[in-house]
C-alpha cells in the first residue's frame, strides 16, 4: 500500500515534511527520530486525529486504520466496560481479553491497572474493530521491561495475521526486536526509510548510527540559521 506524501504547519512552521512511503501487509515499521522530530506528529496526521495542511486520502486504496496514542488514559469504570467503548461486541470483546490475557482483570477498576494492563487493555478497545493497519505512538514507553517484551509479541501476532504495524519509539532495543523495516524523521524530514542494516550498517550499533545522524541534522540546523 501506498502512503502519500503530507506537510503538516504549525504556526507558519513547517514541523513535518513527509514525502510518502510503500508500507507492506504484515510488516512491522518503527518510526524513530529525537524529541521534537515529528514522531508523533506523523502517527496523529496518518491517524486522522490532526489533520495535515491539505486535507486528503493518505492513503492510496481504501484502508481500515487503527490508532492507539502514547498514553491511554483509562476511564475510572471496570476494564470490560473500557475495552466496550471500542465497540459492542460482547463475544469479541470476551475473545480480546483472553487473547491479551487479561481476562481476570474484567471487573478490576482500569484507572488501578499497571503500565502494561493498560497497554493490553487499550489495545483490546482499539480492536473492538478490525484494522489493516495499526498505527501506534511510543506503545511501550514507561513499560518496565517484561511488559515491553509482552507488547511486542503481541505485534509479531498481530503481523502474522496480515496486519500492518506502525509504531514510534525511542527505545531501541524494541525496533531490534521486532521491526522488519525503520522510518526515521529527522528535524520534520524523512532521511531513511528501510531495513536497519542500511541504515546503521554491520560494524555500529543502530544506537550510534542515531547519535551520528543527529550530529549531522545539528549541523545542519546551525548552518542554515547563519545563512
Amino acid at each position: 500500500m501506498r502512503v502519500n506524501g503530507f506537510t503538516k504547519t504549525y504556526d507558519g512552521r513547517k514541523v513535518l515534511d513527509f514525502p510518502g512511503m510503500e508500507l507492506e501487509s504484515g510488516k512491522i515499521y518503527a518510526v524513530i527520530g529525537a524529541n521534537g522530530s515529528g514522531k508523533s506528529t506523523f502517527a496523529k496526521c496518518l491517524a486522522g486525529i490532526i489533520h495535515a495542511d491539505k486535507k486528503g486520502t493518505f492513503f492510496d486504496k481504501e484502508y481500515s486504520v487503527g490508532y492507539m496514542p502514547q498514553k491511554s488514559f483509562p476511564f475510572a469504570m471496570s476494564v470490560e466496560k473500557n475495552i466496550a467503548l471500542g465497540g459492542t461486541d460482547i463475544s469479541r470483546r470476551n475473545q480480546l481479553m483472553e487473547k491479551l490475557q487479561i481476562t481476570h482483570l474484567a471487573k478490576k477498576k482500569a484507572n488501578r491497572l499497571s503500565g502494561g494492563e493498560t497497554a493490553r487493555m487499550a489495545l483490546a478497545r482499539v480492536f473492538m474493530k478490525s484494522f489493516d493497519v495499526l498505527i501506534l505512538d511510543e506503545p511501550t514507553s514507561g513499560l518496565d521491561p517484561v511488559s515491553r517484551n509482552e507488547l511486542l509479541e503481541i505485534f509479531k501476532h498481530l503481523k502474522s495475521k496480515g496486519i500492518s504495524i506502525l509504531f514510534s519509539t525511542h527505545i531501541i532495543s524494541d525496533l531490534e526486536k521486532c521491526a522488519d523495516e525503520i522510518t526515521y524523521i529527522r528535524n520534520g524530514k524523512l532521511i531513511y526509510t528501510g531495513h536497519i542494516l542500511g541504515f546503521a550498517g554491520e560494524q555500529v550499533s543502530l544506537e550510534d548510527a542515531m547519535v551520528q545522524y543527529e550530529k549531522e541534522g545539528l549541523h545542519e540546523k546551525f548552518a542554515d540559521e547563519r545563512v
